[in-house]
């Protein structure tokens, strides 16, 4: 079982050679009155990535006090055997393989993106066997009770694949936390006395209210910071008033579809994926600095704020057993009125050391109740592609997605997409092994 506040735990990160990580190290440093780590293991197959990541993080570390080991290593069963939590924030084929979701689409009249449209769903079927081989050697190899929380994306998609085959894991996306320091940062308050209706699916939610001291303050959200909410959310106000909501940012690809591939469609347009390459080169070789011993400032550019906030407060609530309320993506049980118990959701959920448990939610409205169905029965069909090869299943998966659902369209990208992918995905290409 876990250890408990008095004995230390292990904690693997499955793509430690990330430039996030030294954003998780330091979350680690800031929760360690509910979560000990004696031992942190840094795994990554990229020693060119691994090695500037662990030195900045072991100065981290040790400049804030730390007293455990720090292992890097590219073996992975070392890695996760004994572990108490396996934290996934791996990228299957890096940066290149995003280069090609977020512009391979736009040739066939989609926009590029890596976790929603086309781009998702590539990415799903060269993630999902990955992390579900990381979960059966996290049941066998880790330590009784061990958690896997993934934050890989498509984290939806990942999650439902996860909980499809009975893994005790748990998924995890940045965006409430966010909206919550958002929040706080308006209304003058602590994130953590700002709670959220938030319901949904990974990427695909909306905020319903913003309660503080029981008292919905979302409408004087929109009263007072109703411009820098339209910003942030990518979705003009007029629409949030409307809705009474304020929707993830990913949103915006449905509610202004034909404007993101118009956007994308410019010549010189920049694909995100090409600037993260540059970004990511910049802070390697500042993690380089030996005189280096806090995360730079250019890491909150790289996108996924609060990650480390996010991903710490859940392994020290299951850790330590608080019950506090988080959101987390787990399977609905009941939670969202329409949808079945085994449908993977995000939502608040109560976490304790048995797990995240989801708090019920009011049903949502026609037309978010009907995004939200389309689009997890194409979750289930991207789920069902990945694991058994089937070129014909990511033809409906592409039909069931609300951002392509053409015909033969669908049929053109399934083929494109997995040439454009042949080296990653072994189960559609076995004889390539």
């Amino acid at each position: 079982m876990l250890g408990s506040p008095a004995v230390g735990a292990k904690v693997a990160v499955v793509g430690g050679g990330s430039t996030y990580t030294p954003e998780l190290v330091e979350g680690l440093c800031d929760h360690e009155d509910r979560l000990v780590v004696d031992e942190l293991v840094l795994l990554d197959p990229d020693p060119v990535r691994l090695e500037p990541v662990a030195g900045l993080s072991e100065r981290i570390l040790r400049h804030r006090g730390w007293a455990g080991r720090l292992v890097a290593t590219g073996n992975r069963d070392e890695a996760i055997e004994g572990a108490d939590f396996v934290v996934v924030q791996l990228r299957v084929g890096g940066q290149a393989a995003r280069y090609s979701d977020e512009t391979l689409p736009v040739g066939y009249g989609c926009f590029g993106q890596e976790t929603t449209g086309p781009g998702g769903l590539a990415k799903a079927l060269r993630t999902v066997p990955l992390v579900l081989e990381i979960a059966e050697e996290t049941a066998t190899r880790a330590a009784p009770g061990a958690w896997l929380v993934d934050f890989t994306n498509p984290v939806g998609i990942v999650t439902q694949a996860l909980a499809d085959e009975g893994h005790r894991a748990l998924g995890l996306c940045n965006v409430a936390r966010w909206v919550q320091r958002r929040t706080g940062h308006y209304l003058g308050v602590s994130p953590d006395d700002v709670q959220l209706e938030h319901v949904g699916l990974n990427h695909l939610t909306w905020v319903r209210s913003a309660r503080i001291g029981g008292e919905d303050r979302l409408p004087e959200l929109f009263e007072r910071f109703g411009a820098e909410i339209e910003l942030e959310s990518g979705s003009p106000l007029e629409l949030l008033r409307f809705l009474g909501v304020w929707p993830s940012y990913y949103l915006h690809y449905y509610y202004a579809r034909d404007a993101e591939l118009a956007a994308q469609q410019v010549p010189g347009y920049r694909p995100r994926a090409q600037v993260v390459a540059e970004l990511e080169a910049e802070l390697l070789a500042q993690y380089r600095d030996t005189e280096l011993v806090t995360k730079p400032e250019k890491l909150s550019w790289r996108g996924g704020a609060y990650y480390s906030e996010a991903a710490v407060r859940l392994m020290a609530s299951l850790y330590a057993g608080t019950g506090d309320v988080q959101v987390v993506d787990v399977r609905n049980d009941g939670a969202l009125p329409g949808l079945p118990d085994h449908a993977v959701v995000e939502v608040p959920a109560t976490v304790d050391a048995d797990g995240a448990h989801p708090l019920p939610q009011r049903a949502l409205p026609p037309e978010m109740m009907g995004l939200v169905e389309h689009c997890k029965a194409y979750e289930h069909l991207a789920v069902e592609a990945a694991c058994t090869g089937s070129r014909d299943t990511v033809v409906r998966a592409l039909l069931a997605n609300p951002l392509v659902g053409q015909y033969p369209l669908a049929a053109q990208l399934a083929d494109a997409l997995l040439a454009a992918n042949r080296r990653a995905l072994p189960r559609f290409f076995p004889g390539d092994a």
